[in-house]
């Protein structure tokens, strides 16, 4: 019996047992945001760098290889244990607390959901499977599961009812087959369930008949995501969002209480520019047969630069072509910034010429699952090259040591934290050949301007002034 059938299967069974039984509009909503990379429990001092490694190569293979399928507001966002970074929304009436991943690489929101929702290899550090917090539909009481004629089904299953609606007949008014239940998959692992509408509740403003995936089944996906996407199902653009921006505290591989802000805009602020930051626009989604690709954030790079010096990467890396393959894009869901393995030599082969006086620590490499790693004992003082990414419109974005070389440990090793599968690699690619991931953005204002189609950045320290 096939999986998905099973899975399928099993979540109608789960649905039958566990779904019977005035408004503020401000400008802004900021919420809090945090890292998600646990101190290590073992003596392994390799293995959250390791764990993050492995995790953005997956990562990245999911994003490149994808199937079909107020004026503002702020909130918090925390760093947590497994490489991203975390934010708390509440849901339902009275309102039931959950966190999601903030992720900009996928689309629709879900949260753990029913009192029989099953975590498969969710061993994570700091993470107790069965105490995983989860949404009960039937306490809110404006909780409804999603008609199948209702257009949000569109929004995962197509515009075609006769498809998502087998056993309606097409003149039927009264219809009450709900939305099929969805499979996704993430790079780690998988999540499966129903679709729900219901509030989505900030301090000032309520989003009603928000469009969430009540999940009952998952594969290594210890919380919520809050798919950030450019879907018609994401945060976003459900909650036709002007602009957001963050600003990510550094990586210390925990789950720290310390977090910053996400803000989210919601009324229009026209062609104004935020102060200290640079601006890109968007690369055009490329119009391939996979409409994955049409979730992401694309970027003109135009450049890498290593101590000064370009590396030539060809075109076709920095941006897509017409097949959709190729091109640059921004993930925050992703820990290290992946690179196809043609432009990762080249950048590598630059940074090995400029760190030539000090030997390579190929034993930490293939412990920590990163490279070029160097050792740099006995050394007073180490003048790293600078690692600037320059985008369409000459926007740079220099970035400080810390968030491309890591100190291993007290080993005096530092390695290079960016990454790339281990072959040899094709002279073409497969989907975005380049992934900027959450690491390179520490410590840096990011700012999605969706309005204006162009993406901000500047330099800025994350934490919290006291």
């Amino acid at each position: 019996m096939a999986l998905p059938y099973i899975i399928l299967l099993t979540l109608t069974l789960i649905y039958h047992a566990a779904f019977t039984s005035s408004t503020f509009t401000p400008n802004t909503i900021t919420l809090p945001l945090s890292p998600l990379l646990t101190k290590p429990q073992s003596s392994d001092p390799f293995h959250s760098l390791k764990l993050a490694a492995s995790a953005s190569l997956t990562r990245a293979h999911h994003l490149k290889h994808r199937l079909n399928a107020p004026s503002a507001a702020t909130t918090q966002v925390y760093p947590k244990s497994y490489g991203g970074y975390s934010i708390d929304l509440n849901f339902g009436t009275p309102p039931q607390t959950s966190p999601f991943v903030l992720d900009t690489g996928s689309s629709l929101v879900w949260f753990p959901c029913t009192s029989r929702y099953l975590c498969s290899h969710c061993l994570f550090p700091n993470i107790d499977p069965t105490k995983i917090p989860t949404f009960i539909p039937k306490n809110s009481s404006t909780s409804r599961l999603l008609g199948c004629k209702n257009p949000k089904c569109g929004y995962l299953f197509g515009s075609d009812l006769q498809s998502r609606c087998p056993q309606c007949k097409p003149d039927s008014q009264n219809c009450s087959l709900t939305c099929p239940p969805y499979i996704i998959q993430y790079g780690l692992g998988s999540t499966a369930g129903f679709l729900l509408l219901d509030n989505l509740n900030f301090p000032e403003k309520i989003v009603p008949q928000f469009l969430v995936g009540c999940s009952i089944l998952s594969i290594r996906q210890p919380s919520g995501i809050a798919g950030f996407g450019r879907g018609q199902e994401s945060l976003p653009a459900q909650m036709a969002l002007k602009r957001f921006s963050y600003c990510l505290l550094s990586h210390n591989f925990d789950d720290s209480t310390e977090n910053s802000d996400l803000v989210l805009q919601i009324s229009s602020t026209g062609d104004t520019k935020t102060n200290g930051l640079s601006y890109t626009p968007f690369h055009p989604n490329p119009s391939a047969n996979n409409p994955a690709f049409l979730e992401y954030y694309y970027l003109s790079l135009r450049k890498v630069i290593v101590g000064g010096k370009n590396v030539k990467i060809p075109l076709s890396f920095l941006e897509p072509g017409s097949d959709g393959n190729g091109g640059t894009i921004v993930d925050s869901g992703s820990t290290f910034t992946f690179m196809e393995r043609p432009a990762y030599d080249l950048v590598v082969k630059e940074f090995v010429k400029q760190l030539g006086n000090y030997s390579r620590a190929e034993d930490v490499e293939a412990q920590s699952g990163l490279g070029p790693c160097f050792n740099i004992s006995g050394a007073k003082t180490v003048n790293f090259p600078k690692f600037t990414l320059q985008f369409k419109g000459g926007a740079k974005m220099t970035l400080p040591v810390e968030n491309y070389f890591s100190l291993i440990d007290d080993s005096e090793v530092v390695c290079l934290t960016i990454v790339s599968d281990g072959g040899a690699g094709p002279a073409t690619t497969s989907g975005p050949a380049i992934i900027l991931g959450n690491y390179q953005q520490q410590n840096f204002h990011i700012e999605y301007d969706l309005e204006n189609e162009r993406f901000g950045f500047g330099p800025q320290s994350c934490k919290r002034k006291t």
